[in-house]
């Protein structure tokens, strides 16, 4: 909540963590003017997913790492929404051949129980086993099934299947925004959004979800996409037949 810096999260869960600088995303000029002998760490997303599905390009991942080594201060990764073979690799920091030295994971490792991990490597980690503790740590059957989520993503195509869908729907939304003079379609594998050129996002997911398609709209004019890994592409071919559905009824009436 203090790191993220969304406005509808200022006034939640008060007093927020203090000294949390904001700067551009794939601008590591800015991010290097930032740094002062202060400076512990520098977290960000692979892909920003609250914000609108934004990337963090391979390059400025590269140069990141490079910069916060040059510097001896900690890269912080959030893949609580990239993680877990959500863009088509284990970890999206995979895609441009980084280590992060501290990360966050949570939503996928569950698949759909509540899990969540802090991740150090042993250079950062400041905690020895059963030092962190707390009520509903070392849930022997979250942890369980954080072990099976692991087990089948590890199994030979699995991801491949996740990059080969999310190319699919890549595609199949691109089609879309051809047909109806939409934006750009952004993000990996199957994290995806789809630049609406005007503000019905909103309109958009009511009437998708009459229709019995669940989506969500983290900006006015955009719509996020992050269906299961396990997603087809007749389900993907689904959706688009409502959105385009949905579409076609919003644009007439504009």
């Amino acid at each position: 909540m203090s790191a993220s810096g969304k406005a509808q999260w200022e006034q939640l869960f008060e007093p927020k963590v203090r000294g949390f600088r904001k700067v551009r995303l794939n601008d590591i000029e800015q991010v290097e003017r930032a740094i002062t002998a202060n400076t512990v760490a520098v977290m960000l997303e692979p892909i920003q997913g609250e914000a609108g599905v934004f990337v963090a390009s391979d390059a400025f991942l590269r140069d990141l790492r490079a910069l916060t080594k040059r510097h001896g201060i900690l890269l912080i990764l959030d893949e609580i929404q990239t993680g877990i073979g959500r863009t088509g690799t284990l970890f999206a920091f995979q895609h441009a051949g980084v280590e992060p030295d501290v990360m966050v994971l949570a939503k996928g490792l569950g698949g759909g129980i509540p899990l969540g991990a802090l991740v150090a490597h042993k250079d950062a980690c400041c905690f020895a086993y059963g030092d962190q503790g707390g009520t509903f740590n070392g849930n022997a059957f979250a942890t369980a099934v954080g072990c099976a989520v692991l087990e089948e993503i590890a199994k030979p195509g699995f991801l491949a299947g996740v990059a080969e869908a999310g190319a699919h729907l890549a595609k199949r939304l691109t089609e879309l925004s051809q047909q109806y003079q939409c934006g750009e379609v952004r993000g990996r594998g199957l994290l995806l959004a789809l630049n609406l050129q005007s503000e019905i996002g909103p309109q958009v997911v009511g009437l998708a979800l009459q229709r019995g398609l669940l989506i969500n709209a983290p900006r006015t004019d955009t719509l996020r996409f992050m269906p299961a890994l396990t997603v087809t592409r007749q389900e993907i071919d689904r959706m688009i037949a409502i959105l385009d559905e949905v579409l076609k009824m919003l644009r007439t009436e504009i």
